[in-house]
């Protein structure tokens, strides 16, 4: 078995992987094993049975409520109350610990999602065609900044705002991306890379671009002027309308090069709250897991980091493909929201070069003269060289209900990269 080989495969298919945005539909009839009385959340499971996932057996066993984080109960409860299964967070946890409502990874179903990451069965999703291997992937639409459901807030407003992109902006959206003959991620992130963002907390460039590939056939879909109006409004004024088919686009980029024997790059990076969890490429489905960190960053007025939840999201399909904490040399102002300076932003790309294995082919720094993106994250260099993968993310407030409090930068625990290469030298025989 030769692991060069094998890695030169891995990150050749994650990098030749052409995501397109090709239509939208509702989770329960696009969703593979989509069904009515499962939820979709971000990260690994909520819920840990031993050394089969790669977890230390001494670590905490629990229910899925039980290990929940605060925002991701709130997620939960929103969801719930957005199916019409419950009114308040007591019957969300009744029917989550009865068993009538069960919870499972995002990353299970060719899927992820921002933050909390909730995908409830009646939502509409994003879905993502790769052209050149024909996997597909999704994700929900995303609500913009502050006080949203993935951030763990559920109260009316929040639940108005998921009804109305529910009811009046995706019929417009579905039909407006199937009149624009799909919409190239792989192509629109490269150019905004060009433009200043790094595809994961920065996205400006890249929806307006999105939204100026939509308008026209928006104003088309639309069934008024009106409507027409406050969607493209609505996605205007949202700087992270392109996020989530950016991270399904990222999912369907690296699940093309899972499965591939004898690799060591990591194919999947998601927090869901409590747990920090890895996939790699060469050793199948099994998670490797650790305790998630506090992210470092900046807060917004009157929030300090004694109010902050530990890291959560799936948006880190984005380090994972290439961008995100690994471009932050192209998009030098993302230090003005998660904190540092310019310099601080090229430092972190440059670093990321030492624990991956390719230099990205399409998505390029004009900073750094146009070289590609770290790609491929290589967990035996994560383990030789000491250095764990950068990541920009948001920060939720501890508490259900509350939102999202700042934005900053983490990083993932050493132990489960070293959990992972203990594993692979086991099934491999090094």
């Amino acid at each position: 078995m030769n692991i060069e080989k094998a890695n030169a495969e891995a990150t050749e298919r994650m990098m030749e992987a052409r995501p397109v945005l090709v239509g939208l539909g509702k989770a329960q009839d696009v969703i593979p094993d989509m069904r009515d009385n499962l939820l979709l959340h971000a990260g690994p499971p909520l819920t840990l049975r031993g050394a089969s996932f790669g977890f230390a057996q001494d670590r905490p066993q629990g229910g899925a409520w039980e290990r929940a984080s605060g925002p991701m109960r709130g997620a939960i409860t929103g969801a719930l109350i957005f199916e019409g299964k419950a009114k308040n967070e007591a019957e969300a946890q009744a029917l989550v610990e009865s068993g009538e409502v069960e919870l499972e990874p995002c990353h299970h179903h060719g899927a992820a999602g921002p933050m909390a990451g909730l995908i409830a069965p009646s939502m509409s999703v994003y879905i993502i065609e790769n052209k050149t291997h024909g996997n597909q992937s999704f994700s929900g639409l995303n609500e913009g900044y502050g006080k949203v459901l993935r951030y763990g807030a559920y109260s009316e407003e929040v639940l108005a705002k998921l009804r109305w992109m529910e009811e009046v902006m995706a019929p417009v959206l579905a039909e407006a991306v199937v009149a624009s003959g799909g919409i190239d991620i792989r192509a629109l992130l490269a150019e905004a890379l060009h433009m200043g963002d790094e595809g994961h907390n920065r996205n400006k460039a890249g929806s307006i671009l999105y939204t100026a590939r939509l308008a026209p056939f928006i104003a088309k879909a639309a069934p008024d002027p009106g409507v027409a109006a406050d969607v493209l409004k609505f996605l205007g004024d949202n700087a992270l309308s392109v996020l989530n088919p950016v991270m399904a686009a990222c999912k369907a980029m690296a699940d093309a090069a899972h499965g591939i024997e004898g690799s060591t790059i990591v194919t999947v990076m998601a927090r869901n709250g409590t747990d920090f969890g890895i996939r790699v490429s060469g050793l199948g489905d099994r998670w490797f897991t650790a305790p998630v960190a506090t992210p470092k960053g900046l807060y917004f007025p009157g929030f300090t980091a004694e109010d902050a939840s530990g890291d959560i999201g799936d948006s880190t399909i984005t380090e994972t493909a290439g961008i995100g904490g690994f471009a932050m040399a192209a998009a030098p102002a993302i230090v003005t929201f998660v904190s540092g300076t310019p310099q601080d932003a090229i430092n972190a790309t440059l670093e990321m070069y030492e624990i991956t294995y390719a230099e990205h082919r399409y998505f390029t720094i004009p900073p750094l003269d146009f070289r590609g993106t770290p790609t491929g994250i290589d967990i035996r260099k994560v383990v030789e060289k000491g250095i764990t993968p950068r990541v920009n993310t948001g920060i939720a407030h501890k508490d259900a209900g509350v939102g999202q409090i700042g934005a900053g930068l983490v990083r993932p625990p050493m132990e489960m990269f070293e959990e992972a290469v203990v594993a692979f030298a086991e099934k491999y025989g090094y």
